[in-house]
């Protein structure tokens, strides 16, 4: 006998919880109801068409060069990401399966396998609970690591009318209880946020500025488009602005109108009076599930159970049962009074409206939420961005964590670089400014951090590396976590170079080999002895030079994922201000209209890629000091720039916006290297010149400076006389310089850091 025997249509139930806590509240779950009674869903893990030539290429022993090369011409995504769809269109794909016989069997075989079952996993959320054991009423699985599952999917559970629940681990209730904890051990402070005033200015002042990146369900681009626009000062704005955020709704121009009446109530109307005291709070417009319910029960005397079938109706458009409800709603509004030409007007209204109307309550939780954490980021920044970053560290988000760095700089709070004798596991707050957690850098380990801290509490700040090797904690720091930590700048405080450091890490693990050896046999203790068999620890290590600029940012990028204590850019300082129109953070939709925007920073991510028309393109990652854009090459521009589509080179670019909102994407339309920029963009360069004390020596080294560096952009002179008064010249003798960093070097040691500039 099954739990719903009549397959009535359950509640969907969906809770959130800090992630976490989702396990406490699964075991909770179990052992109120019985082990025997609860059990998590299964999911099935498809075959996708490349894994499906790799599976079978590895059984058929074909080459694996071979199977990667064929598994990497079809497309990742697109109407083409199928074996059938790429053996179509892509002329090498079929080329290599006509002329090799074991590449056209893999092919053949992967293809009845693309879309099949591979492996079974858990459903992130989704749990079963029974009346009775489970086993009455499905079949379960046990995985190998001893999990129990059910053998039907959520659908099927469903659909025999078992109550499926949703027990989700929600991220930014995670970040709201870090944030918390950080007030807490830091300031004392405890912020009551299930008593928050729905008023509070600063909270909406940072909702108004669309300052809102971290802030839960508000921090795409479009949407903080919409709050600048609309500028919300009431809590129920919000929640009316995260119930029409939605493709639906923003397809159908609802949201556009519901931002134009705000700033323009006169021009709210409504076409029957009946139905202001419902609409009045969404400016005239039907944004929830529930005023349609409201609009059925006060205008048609429908039961609020009648009015949740017409709701449902509505959103299922389903055309009998629809004409079904709409005599149901004329002739109730009828008996009401109201005429049954109206009444069918008004009908037709709730219809179109009702397909993209959202669940209020649902909106309010989320926007309830959301106001939590820009209350949060309102008051309390730096303890806010400190969890932020760490919950993005934890699940390897490395653009995530640039965005919450480059949000950082922009409210005045230092991100400080990991530092292995002030650190902690997490990003931690220290006075104004945000520490870099350690467990944040590749390669290290929680349980790495762990030993290093536990040694710190137990001997004081480390003074040198080999300190941390003289530990029994020691055993768990290897040679990767050594490596990542020197390329991060952790053990920067010690005084001690990172080449030196990195000279040193075999010696460091030799010493620890010996150290671990020593302790577990203690046979020198046995005899007296002294552990003379340990190597001195060096009191001085070999001078030698810091690593070049270039290699020490890209090892911190190798240890970090992206660049912390410098970035390639900021060697050109204010100077890329003149030749760039954004920085990454500032495109965004708008600048579709506004037409070619020119940006400058360094390659990552380079992708290289072919048509179905066999032409070569290409996708690549820009990354600035602010954050990174996805660039697309097409075939045409893949040509003509070839040269320049080079990992890590730094660049200027020329693009227009082609993304949305939620994706940002440039169409590449120029590239150029920085350093030729400067060169063939500069119109001008200015040297300040204050005549008052100047020594002729310094006209004349001047003059040898700019011969040297001879070129086509002419050089201005902004003179300063003694009594104040500022005159620009044009220099006579020289008739132009080429702009490089180095005479831009040379000129600051000369002038002064502020005494030139290019335009």
């Amino acid at each position: 006998r099954f739990l719903n025997p009549e397959r009535i249509s359950l509640p969907d139930i969906d809770i959130d919880f800090c992630g976490r806590k989702r396990e406490e509240v699964l075991n909770y779950v179990t052992s109120n109801y019985g082990q025997e009674n609860v059990c998590q869903i299964i999911t099935f893990g498809t075959m996708a068409a490349r894994q499906a030539v790799r599976d079978v290429g590895r059984a058929l022993e074909v080459p694996l060069p071979e199977v990667d090369k064929v598994a990497k011409m079809i497309p990742p995504f697109g109407e083409d990401a199928n074996i059938e769809g790429a053996l179509k269109n892509i002329p090498q794909l079929r080329e290599i399966s006509e002329q090799k016989p074991k590449i056209e069997k893999m092919l053949s075989v992967a293809l009845r396998l693309e879309g099949q079952v591979r492996h079974p996993s858990i459903h992130a959320a989704g749990i079963v609970i029974t009346p009775k054991p489970l086993v009455e009423f499905l079949p379960l699985y046990q995985s190998v690591k001893g999990e129990i599952t059910t053998q039907y999917p959520m659908q099927d559970i469903e659909a025999i009318g078992l109550l499926k629940m949703d027990l989700l681990g929600l991220r930014n209730l995670t970040v709201i209880q870090d944030t918390l904890a950080l007030i807490k051990k830091t300031t004392g402070e405890e912020p009551d946020l299930e008593n928050l005033s729905l008023s509070d200015e600063k909270t909406f002042q940072l909702f108004q500025s669309g300052n809102t990146d971290g802030v839960f369900q508000f921090e795409s681009q479009g949407m903080k488009e919409q709050l600048r626009s609309y500028k919300p000062e009431q809590f129920r704005e919000l929640i009316a602005l995260n119930a029409l955020y939605r493709p639906g709704p923003l397809k159908s121009g609802m949201t556009e109108k519901f931002v134009r009446y705000k700033n323009n109530p006169e021009e709210i109307s409504y076409e029957f009076p009946e139905l202001e005291p419902i609409l009045r709070e969404t400016n005239g417009l039907i944004v929830y599930q529930e005023q349609v319910m409201r609009i059925a029960t006060d205008l048609a005397g429908m039961s609020m159970a009648e009015a949740d079938i017409l709701r449902k109706a509505m959103g299922k458009k389903n055309p009998e049962a629809m004409k079904a409800q709409k005599k149901r709603f004329v002739q109730g509004a009828k008996d009401k009074g109201i005429d049954k030409n109206k009444a069918a007007k008004i009908f037709e209204q709730i219809k179109f409206f009702a397909g993209y109307g959202f669940n209020k309550s649902h909106s309010a939780a989320y926007a309830y939420l959301a106001y939590q954490t820009a209350y949060l980021k309102a008051h309390y920044p730096k303890y806010f961005l400190a969890a932020l970053l760490t919950s993005e560290a934890e699940r390897g988000a490395t653009s995530q964590v640039v965005k919450y760095i480059s949000d950082c700089k922009e409210m005045g709070i230092k991100v400080l670089p990991p530092d292995i004798n002030a650190s902690d596991i997490n990003f931690s707050v220290v006075e104004n400014d945000i520490r870099f957690g350690l467990a944040a850098v590749k390669n290290v380990g929680e349980g790495a951090v762990q030993s290093l801290i536990k040694i710190r509490e137990r001997i004081g700040l480390f003074t040198s590396p080999f300190d941390i090797f003289k530990e029994p904690e020691a055993r768990n720091i290897n040679r990767k976590v050594v490596e990542s930590l020197i390329k991060a700048g952790a053990f920067d405080s010690l005084g001690w170079k990172r080449s030196q450091l990195f000279h040193l890490i075999d010696i460091m693990i030799d010493f620890a080999h010996k150290v671990q050896r020593a302790k577990e046999s203690r046979q020198s203790l046995l005899f007296g002895g002294d552990l003379l068999d340990l190597p001195e620890v060096p009191l001085e290590v070999k001078e030698m030079p810091e690593w070049d600029e270039n290699l020490l940012l890209s090892y911190e990028k190798d240890a970090l994922g992206f660049y912390i204590t410098g970035h390639p850019l900021d060697r050109y300082g204010k100077y890329i201000n003149k030749l760039i129109s954004h920085k990454i953070n500032q495109i965004n939709e708008g600048d579709k209209i506004n037409g070619e925007i020119k940006v400058a920073g360094i390659i990552s991510s380079l992708r290289l890629l072919k048509t179905r028309k066999d032409e070569r393109m290409a996708t690549l990652f820009l990354e600035d000091t602010s954050g990174r854009i996805e660039m697309v090459v097409f075939p045409d521009h893949y040509q003509k720039y070839y040269d320049y589509l080079r990992e890590d080179l730094l660049v200027w670019i020329k693009g227009k916006f082609i993304g949305d909102s939620e994706s940002k994407r440039m169409q590449l339309l120029q590239i150029m290297e920085l350093t030729e920029a400067f060169k063939n963009l500069a119109k001008r360069m200015v040297l300040r010149v204050d005549l008052k004390g100047t020594e002729n020596s310094l006209y004349t080294e001047l003059h040898k400076v700019l011969n040297k560096y001879q070129g086509e952009c002419p050089v201005f002179f902004e003179l300063y006389t003694p009594d104040a008064c500022r005159m620009v010249v044009k220099s006579v003798d020289i008739q132009g310089v080429s702009p490089s960093e180095e005479l831009v070097e040379v000129l600051e040691g000369l002038l002064g850091q502020e005494a030139l500039y290019i335009e």
